[in-house]
């Protein structure tokens, strides 16, 4: 027996669970990583099933597919589709490893062609831009440290291969004979990132857009867009005049409605947005000098305490609220030896 999903449980536990009829959970491992896991979901489709997202091409997260399914009466062979919210890692490679095995079918967002192509870029270093964005923020010893660190292991590139599909914002997805999926564009988190609405079942399959716990990394991707957290706020709105809907994240578990995480989370970058300004005002006019007077996480850490990854991301962060605000007049931009200044 399938158990029914329980919100107040370790949602990284191994599934599958029943998180709504004739919809299984399915959390893969994130070795290494903060999150520690992400949410796959499996529809049954016709004589096989389609997966919302896919995890991490890894074998613990493959073997743990493979029980999953197995408890379902399926096996990886049975999943004839992957409908995917965006190309992280964690979300895109496993599927594209399983087509190469089994033929499934893949289905990405047609936003994310860009990051697609400059991923296979000849010679590309796939931190180059994140370092050019650190430079601007002021953050010259942070750009150092990425530097230092770019050999690390980043997986398997060959992985981020072409989908067999690219899925156009609006377009209605039939799964089985009880779902009808409408794809939404909600660019942000990634320039290409897709949400799954199924207006007739009152479900949300919100990818990495609109999670229960944490707010999405803003425009890490390989070729980020002009102003991702401006995007970012646009398709959180997009979402909150959609019919709300249960929330199905990719990490975190499920329960909650998307209106209450939504109006969340713009009130949490309202606020971030006021606190950014008071630091300008305070004298402090770079984005790393900001991001030092900012708390950071759920645990208030600040900056300095921070591994170099995570402190990239809270800098690139900073940088996009600061851009928002220049956006939006409260604040404007003077660039200094290629180092972006604000004073308001």
């Amino acid at each position: 027996m399938i158990p029914d999903d329980d919100p107040a449980a370790d949602w990284t536990a191994g599934g599958p669970y029943l998180c709504a009829p004739g919809v299984y959970r399915i959390p893969l491992p994130l070795p290494q990583d903060g999150l520690r896991a992400v949410n796959v979901y499996a529809v049954p489709d016709g004589d096989g099933w389609t997966l919302i997202d896919s995890g991490w091409a890894l074998a613990e997260s493959r073997d743990l597919l493979a029980a999953a399914l197995d408890r379902l009466g399926a096996g990886l062979g049975d999943v004839r589709r992957f409908l995917v919210t965006h190309i992280h890692r964690d979300h895109y490679t496993q599927a594209v490893a399983l087509r190469r095995e089994f033929g499934a079918h893949v289905a990405l967002g047609r936003g994310e062609e860009v990051g697609l192509a400059e991923i296979h870029t000849s010679g590309r270093d796939p931190f180059a831009v994140h370092r050019t964005r650190l430079l601007r923020a002021g953050a010259g010893a942070l750009a150092a440290r990425i530097e230092q660190g770019r050999t690390a292991d980043q997986g398997d590139m060959s992985l981020y291969e072409k989908p067999d599909e690219w899925i156009e914002d609006g377009a209605e997805i039939a799964v089985g004979d009880r779902h009808v999926l409408t794809a939404v564009e909600t660019p942000g988190h990634t320039r290409g990132h897709l949400v799954f609405a199924d207006d007739a079942a009152g479900l949300l399959f919100a990818g990495d857009h609109v999670l229960p716990r944490i707010t999405p990394s803003i425009g890490f991707e390989p070729k980020p867009p002009q102003s991702p957290l401006a995007d970012f706020l646009t398709s959180l709105q997009l979402v909150r005049s959609r019919k709300d809907a249960l929330l199905l994240p990719a990490h975190g578990p499920v329960g909650m409605r998307v209106h209450e995480r939504v109006d969340a989370l713009l009130e949490h970058h309202g606020d971030r947005l006021d606190d950014t300004l008071a630091a300008v005002r305070e004298g402090r006019s770079t984005a790393h000098a900001v991001a030092e007077a900012l708390p950071w996480t759920r645990h208030r850490r600040r900056l300095a305490e921070m591994d170099t990854f995570n402190a990239m991301l809270a800098v690139l962060e900073t940088q996009a609220h600061l851009d928002v605000l220049a956006e939006r007049g409260a604040v404007t931009i003077t660039l200094q030896s290629g180092v972006a200044h604000y004073t308001s």
